[in-house]
């Protein structure tokens, strides 16, 4: 027989956060789902299954960020993860979206959440540095290029932290011909092919 479906919904992170955490997350969702009509934040058919395929997949990240003091979030496009690590409890956070629509919709979410957050509307590499001890992205780039966007914006001994499909140990071994930094990962809470994956204190050979 066919495995029951696991209905989409708050409960999923009721287990990863607190009850105030999981409010903060129901007026995302809900400002997200608004916005979505007007411009495309994520993939039309993952909407229904908005709290296991997106906001589930980037709480799993808090974990990796207790005791960080800056974090610089790229390719923000939907708040996620960034937005979502906000609710979390995230300090100082950066969220960088050269789109400006979606840099619109960022700043709107971030009052509605009422958490703190400074979004700079501009492409990674055009910024100043941003002296974040912690970089997060998902769904932007391969690591090789990850890292030329996170390591101008993070301080030395810092650390990327990207969620990663099947290909994952792939693309570290790619990364691996400029760069030198030390791997660890961990099995994805959503995808059962994909992983975690943090990078530390990453240099250019």
């Amino acid at each position: 027989m066919p495995r029951e479906a696991v209905p989409d919904g708050p409960e999923l992170l009721a287990p990863h956060v607190s009850r105030e955490t999981l409010a903060v997350l129901e007026r995302y969702a809900q400002t997200l789902v608004l916005w979505q009509r007007k411009i495309n934040l994520i993939g039309p058919n993952t909407v229904p299954e908005l709290w296991r395929r997106h906001l589930l997949d980037s709480v799993q990240l808090w974990p990796d960020l207790v005791g960080v003091t800056r974090v610089v979030d790229l390719g923000s496009g939907a708040g996620l993860p960034g937005l979502v690590l906000a609710a979390c409890g995230v300090p100082d956070l950066h969220l960088v979206e050269a789109d400006q629509r979606k840099a619109v919709f960022l700043r709107d979410a971030a009052r509605v959440m009422g958490v703190p957050a400074t979004v700079h509307a501009a492409r990674a590499e055009a910024l100043a540095p941003l002296g974040a001890t912690a970089a997060t992205a998902r769904a932007l780039a391969p690591l090789d290029d990850l890292l030329d966007y996170a390591a101008r914006h993070l301080v030395h001994g810092g650390k990327l932290i990207a969620l990663k499909g099947e290909r994952w140990a792939d693309e570290v071994r790619a990364a691996e011909r400029r760069w030198r930094f030390a791997v660890s990962h961990r099995p994805s809470l959503v995808d059962p092919a994909g992983a975690v994956v943090i990078l530390e204190a990453p240099r250019r050979v």
